[in-house]
């Protein structure tokens, strides 16, 4: 692997740097790989929508954002509570950079951005470092927009971090959590679907149920 920051013109500061090779470190090839690309393809569909890096958003905070976004599959992320791999991640990755001098503002867009980089419908309507995220990060896994990526990027993303069929290997990370901790797949989440479909029992409450008692003795 080459240098990631002089080969794709990323931003390269004493924050970037650390976090890059934290990530590389804490994470397996294929998760750091994806890391990579979810930057470079949230980038590049930025500018497909006129967004232009370090003018309309903080350039920098993207990066660190799709650097540390799945931190919570990992085992330095992989946090004990009663929360998603998502938040997990965004809790690891604040405290990461509030360590390294980060200002709250900025930490607070990082968390944002990992919190709901899954989050269909919601994400998208963010300010665009978290908008980017969920981009970037779904075009690397699903190819959700990624025709509108620009010739050879993709080509040269993959050449330098290889697929390492990361896809399968995030899925079964989500799911291989789940079935050690039931309460990382909340009703509702991401998490949750990947598990019913990959036949892992989650104790669920029925909605119907909810509802029928809820303020059972309010007037």
């Amino acid at each position: 692997m080459g240098d990631f920051f002089a080969e794709f013109n990323a931003p390269d500061t004493d924050l970037t740097r650390p976090a890059h090779d934290f990530v590389f470190t804490a994470g397996t090839p294929a998760l750091a790989g994806h890391s990579a690309r979810a930057y470079l393809f949230g980038r590049a569909l930025g500018e497909a929508r006129g967004l232009r890096p370090g003018a309309d958003y903080d350039d920098e905070v993207l990066l660190l954002a799709c650097l540390l976004h799945d931190l919570g599959l990992t085992d330095d992320g992989d946090g004990d509570g009663d929360q998603r791999f998502e938040v997990d991640g965004a809790d690891r990755a604040a405290s990461f950079l509030r360590d390294r001098g980060m200002d709250g503002e900025r930490v607070r867009v990082v968390w944002e951005a990992i919190a709901l980089h899954t989050s269909l419908g919601i994400a998208d309507r963010m300010r665009p470092e978290i908008a980017l995220t969920h981009a970037g990060s779904g075009a690397d896994v699903v190819a959700f927009g990624a025709d509108a990526l620009p010739d050879g990027l993709a080509d040269r993303a993959h050449a330098a971090f290889p697929r390492l069929d990361t896809g399968r290997e995030l899925t079964a990370a989500i799911v291989g959590q789940i079935a050690r901790k039931a309460h990382k797949a909340p009703l509702g989440s991401l998490p949750a679907v990947l598990a019913a479909q990959a036949g892992v029992t989650v104790p669920t409450p029925q909605w119907s149920d909810l509802v029928a008692q809820a303020w059972k003795d309010a007037p």
